[in-house]
Parts: structure tokens; C-alpha cells; sequence
């Protein structure tokens, strides 16, 4: 064997025949700078290709998500909205699609020392005014002018809620005279029992011909009202003839010039009358209290029949005009 490949070194007088055990226990060992310094370069040899590897495995995954998903990131789907939705009562509605909206701010309403409502707001005031029948007996209409009032809508007369007559009302004449010497304005409501859009026609053509032409300045109103307390024809009538009997009312009333309306009350507005057929007509609310909060739009509102003016013997009915 050759001393030089068997990393053995002969010195003088020593033999190549020494035990192979005597002559391992005497080599020299590695200087520990050397050996301290081996590892730590194969671990900065290492360490870089592991995050090489983890990058390239990350990219790639990153690239498959991408092709899978036609070039695009997923973008996560918006959340659904809450429908829109208000209370009436313990009820819960959905507003009529199409339908206008109530346009009067509360911060307009006010109420002065009588009790009566005002509504003033963006330079404009509505008008205040009553609406009367036979149950407020002999009127002293200058003295209701003089009160304040501005307008005055007169029931000319209803139909029986038995045996559907068409009947004037005993004041109408008088209070119509009375209100337009006064200075008034003024308005006519019929008390309707229709029970089809033909009796509702037939209704309007008795207004037409009791006011034989007179000119309005207010509407000409459509007052459907049910019976309590009593069994009338008109018990159990449902909501989609209740908008016919309006419209077909409505309509005779303009054709043959004059403003036409509908009366109703919440109940009637939320639950019975589709408003959206009525939307061409003035639309005349009641509801008591101080601020109106239906939720649709109106032009008159009713706010009390318990009221009290000058020239008017008890309660009476108040009202706005905006």
C-alpha cells in the first residue's frame, strides 16, 4: 500500500508493520476552526433552495387558481338588501311598487291655541278648511270665514246602505249658497254604497245634476264608507270592486269637467283600495292626529271630527289642503 494514499506518515526507525488500531489512535486530528465551519456552509447552501422551492410551489398554485378561474380573481357576490317594508298597526306592508310617496315633512305641522292644524313649509301653507253634512244642522258660514277657514267640501247627498236609494242631503243647497256668499271656496263629497262601477257611475250623474253646472273650485268626492253596527248591501264587498266603483266615479266626474277625489281612510288605503289606479285623481286621507304618517301621498287630509269653529254648532270635521 502507498504511506501517502493511506494518509499514513513513517517516521525514521518506525516500520510500516505497526497494527492498524496503534496507527489510528496516532493520526492527527482536524483542526476544530475546520470542522466548525463544514456544516454551517452546507446550511446557507441549503436554505435558499428550500425558498426556492416554496416560492416556485406557491406561484404555482397561484397560476392554477388563476386559469381555473378564466384569468379573473373570484370576487365574493355583494350581500342581498333588506327589502323595504313599514308597519301599520301590528302589520307589517310592502309599499305598492309605483306608488308616489307621503312628500310632507313633519317639521311643517304645527297646532295653534284652537286645536287646528297648519302646514307651512318651503314657502308654501296649506289651506284649512271643514267639511260639513245635515249633522252640523244651520251654519253661519261669514262666521266660519271670519274664523279662518278657507275652504268648505259639502256632502250633496249618499245613497241607502238598505235598499240603495240616492238621496240629497237637507243642508246642501243652503250650505252652498251660505259657503260661496262667505267667500269660500268649495267642494262637494257624494256618501257612496256602490256595490258595482255602474252604481258608482249612476252616483256621479246624480251630482252632475243636482249641481247643474255650478262652478268648483274644490273636488267633487268619492266617500265609500262600510256599516258598523248594522248588516248593509254593501257588506263584504272586497277591495278590487272598491277601486272599480272609485275609478268609474272618478272618471264621469272629469269628463264632465270638474276635479274629482277619493275619500278613504287607512284602512281603505293599505288594505283595499289599489291607490296605484287612483294616482290621476286627488286623494283625500283620513286620519287623526296632529302630523300624518300614511305612508303614501294625498292632497287633502282629514285630521279631526271633533273640531271647533265660529258659526258651526259642536264638532266638525278639519282639514288641509296642500
Amino acid at each position: 500500500m502507498n504511506e501517502e494514499l493511506s494518509g499514513v506518515n513513517l517516521r525514521e526507525g518506525e516500520t510500516s508493520a505497526r497494527p492498524l488500531g496503534e496507527a489510528a489512535g496516532n493520526k492527527r486530528k482536524t483542526p476544530p476552526s475546520r470542522a466548525g465551519r463544514r456544516p454551517g456552509r452546507a446550511g446557507l447552501t441549503v436554505l435558499p433552495l428550500v425558498i426556492s422551492i416554496l416560492a416556485l410551489i406557491v406561484a404555482g398554485t397561484a397560476l392554477l387558481l388563476v386559469l381555473r378561474g378564466g384569468g379573473e380573481p373570484e370576487i365574493p357576490p355583494e350581500a342581498e338588501e333588506e327589502p323595504v317594508t313599514f308597519r301599520f298597526g301590528d302589520m307589517v306592508l310592502t309599499p305598492l311598487e309605483g306608488m308616489p310617496l307621503n312628500p310632507y315633512s313633519k317639521e311643517g305641522f304645527s297646532v295653534d291655541e284652537k286645536g287646528w292644524v297648519a302646514y307651512a313649509f318651503g314657502g308654501r301653507r296649506a289651506k284649512a278648511g271643514v267639511d260639513v253634512s245635515t249633522h252640523q244642522k244651520d251654519v253661519d258660514w261669514r262666521a266660519v270665514a271670519a274664523d279662518g277657514v278657507d275652504f268648505a267640501i259639502l256632502r250633496l247627498g249618499h245613497r241607502g246602505y238598505s235598499e240603495g236609494g240616492l238621496f240629497l242631503d237637507q243642508t246642501f243647497e243652503k250650505n252652498l249658497q251660505g259657503a260661496l256668499d262667505a267667500g269660500l271656496e268649495v267642494g262637494v263629497y257624494f256618501f257612496s254604497q256602490a256595490i258595482t262601477p255602474e252604481e258608482a257611475e249612476e252616483e256621479a250623474d246624480y251630482i252632475l245634476e243636482v249641481l247643474d253646472g255650478q262652478a268648483l273650485t274644490f273636488p267633487v268626492a268619492f266617500d265609500w264608507e262600510p256599516i258598523t253596527g248594522d248588516e248593509a248591501r254593501t257588506d263584504g264587498l272586497d277591495g278590487e270592486t272598491m277601486t272599480r266603483c272609485a275609478a268609474a266615479f272618478c272618471k264621469r266626474i272629469e269628463n264632465a269637467g270638474y276635479r274629482p277625489a277619493v275619500y278613504f281612510n287607512q284602512t281603505q288605503g293599505y288594505l283595499h283600495y289599489d291607490l296605484r289606479e287612483l294616482t290621476d285623481y286627488e286623494l283625500w286621507l283620513a286620519e287623526y292626529g296632529t302630523v300624518p304618517d300614511f305612508y303614501y301621498h294625498f292632497d287633502l287630509w282629514q285630521y279631526s271630527h271633533t273640531g271647533r269653529v265660529d258659526g258651526i254648532q259642536g264638532d266638525v270635521d278639519m282639514d288641509l289642503a296642500f
